[in-house]
């Protein structure tokens, strides 16, 4: 039967609903009904938000959605994407990470007289959410927002400054950017609350780089059963269930490839995966996380070859592709264009193409298709739960 036009029909990759007549309504989910005066009649998808803070909060913008529809957002995501660009594949259903369950964010401060706002911003703008609750992060990265409040409250000047956070082997490691005090008093501020509160390492930068101000161990994260040193503000995963799924994806679909190039390789996430069965050449820019996975694989004897290249300036040339079984590709938000294309005109047989960018995805895809590739699946992963923001794996093959 036609849907009548009034019935929100799908979710926008904004997070706007869209009626069945084409209408754009914020926070209205599948099911909902679009009255006259565009107020929202709930259907059966839509749910009561769990924060206070929805929809103020930037940190999510789909707490309205229950969890059927939030999986079948992120899924449509990247169905729009390829049809946007003409494809077609098995697309399979998403994976979403709990409630909970984020490992690494930043946070925004701002001084207010004698108080300290920190949280996440408003949609669409600067201005700060004061967080009392939170229903995404780890509990123990939440855990730490009241104390550092208090510190902050303390040495943090008229501007403002980002707080990183991100769950180690060792505990939680926090990075503070902005223009903290340098006097000796607030020095052993800093150091007592990172020993109070067990923190694996607290660093500072005031725009000159992160510099250390506690790390009784070497702050860690582990990959496949391989502790990596972990940079102050370094990337990771947003959830450990999200890198799982992935790991998992670009292992169904290297399969058993004796020989895989693993590029825009950070600190290693499938590297060390792929180099329990596989030898491993790992390509990236950036010179700590590279120089990191380098001595984590030579401790663990994994082999890896770690290089430290710049693949948007010297991608690697159809010769150098055509020595791997399969290929690894997780290039940043922007895509790899000029990567995609070199792998249009190679031989190597079997792509496993990670992507946090549906769009840029689907555009490198196109390309590759153009060259000879078949995209056989994609997995699509929700590790920022309530979030537009959507990640995916997925394999093509010759």
């Amino acid at each position: 039967m036609p849907v009548s036009g009034d019935v929100i029909v799908r979710v926008a990759a904004r997070g706007e609903g869209v009626s069945g007549d084409g209408r754009h309504v914020p926070l209205a989910a599948p099911g909902d009904r679009l009255l006259d005066d565009y107020r929202i009649l709930p259907g059966p998808h839509h749910q009561q938000p769990p924060c206070r803070h929805f929809p103020a909060c930037g940190g999510c913008q789909l707490q309205h959605l229950d969890d059927a529809s939030y999986a079948e957002f992120v899924r449509d995501r990247v169905t729009g994407a390829l049809a946007g660009q003409g494809l077609r594949a098995e697309v399979r259903p998403a994976l979403v990470s709990p409630p909970r369950t984020r490992r690494r964010a930043t946070l925004h401060a701002e001084r207010r007289g004698k108080q300290v706002l920190l949280g996440f911003t408003e949609t669409g703008s600067h201005r700060i959410v004061d967080m009392a609750e939170c229903h995404v992060l780890l509990p123990e990265l939440f855990a730490l927002v009241a104390p550092l409040r208090g510190l902050l409250a303390a040495m943090l000047g008229e501007r403002r400054a980002d707080v990183h956070l991100a769950a180690t082997d060792r505990g939680v490691d926090v990075l503070i950017a902005g223009a903290l005090g340098d006097k000796l008093a607030e020095v052993e501020a800093l150091t007592a609350f990172a020993e109070r509160h067990g923190l694996a390492r607290l660093s500072v930068d005031d725009g000159y780089g992160p510099e250390t101000r506690w790390e009784p161990e070497p702050a860690t994260v582990t990959f496949a059963g391989v502790p990596v040193a972990l940079q102050p503000g370094a990337f990771l995963q947003a959830t450990r269930e999200g890198e799982a799924a992935l790991v998992a994806g670009v292992g169904e679909a290297v399969g058993a490839a004796p020989t895989v190039a693993d590029l825009f390789a950070g600190l290693g996430t499938f590297s060390l995966a792929l180099a329990e069965r596989a030898k491993v050449y790992a390509g990236e820019a950036a010179r700590e996380p590279i120089l990191a996975l380098k001595a984590a694989a030579a401790r663990a004897g994994r082999p890896v070859f770690a290089d430290h290249r710049d693949l948007y300036r010297r991608p690697l040339s159809t010769a150098e592709l055509d020595r791997f079984a399969a290929v690894v590709l997780d290039p940043p938000r922007a895509g790899a264009r000029e990567q995609a294309a070199a792998l249009a005109a190679s031989k190597a047989p079997v792509v496993a193409y990670v992507s946090c960018n549906p769009s840029s995805f689907a555009r490198d895809v196109k390309t590759m298709c153009e060259g000879g590739y078949c995209l056989d699946w994609v997995q699509p992963v929700g590790q920022f739960r309530w979030s537009t923001h959507v990640e995916l794996v997925a394999r093509l093959s010759r």
